[in-house]
């Protein structure tokens, strides 16, 4: 696992999917401007998804845009690029996980 965050790491760019793009704007109103800006923030936490892994390693990460809003994205990797599956708002238990690493982050 760790070498497949090591590849997160390492992606150059973003692939999209018109599909899964559209969907996303149209369910959660996520544009795919703040789905990237959300891997410029800190903190950012990547957590590996197994549990839809099936076919190819998945992740998701909780982070904000520039903006501030609380994001939610599920992606897999292609070659060196981020290909963002689904992005939304954070649930509430998402949200206290991502305010306890700001906690953690501020208070090293």
């Amino acid at each position: 696992m760790a070498n497949q965050l090591e590849q997160l790491f390492g992606c150059t760019g973003f692939q999209w999917d018109e599909g899964n793009s559209e969907k996303n704007w149209i369910k959660h109103r996520v544009s795919r401007v703040e789905c990237e800006e959300v891997f410029f923030n800190e903190p950012l936490l990547v957590v590996p998804d197994v549990r839809h892994s099936g076919t190819e390693p998945r992740f998701y990460v909780l982070g904000q845009s520039d903006e501030g809003r609380l994001l939610f994205v599920g992606l897999t990797i292609r070659g060196k690029l981020v290909r963002v599956i689904s992005a939304r708002d954070m649930s509430r238990r998402e949200q206290k996980e991502y305010q306890r690493a700001q906690s953690e982050e501020a208070d090293p």
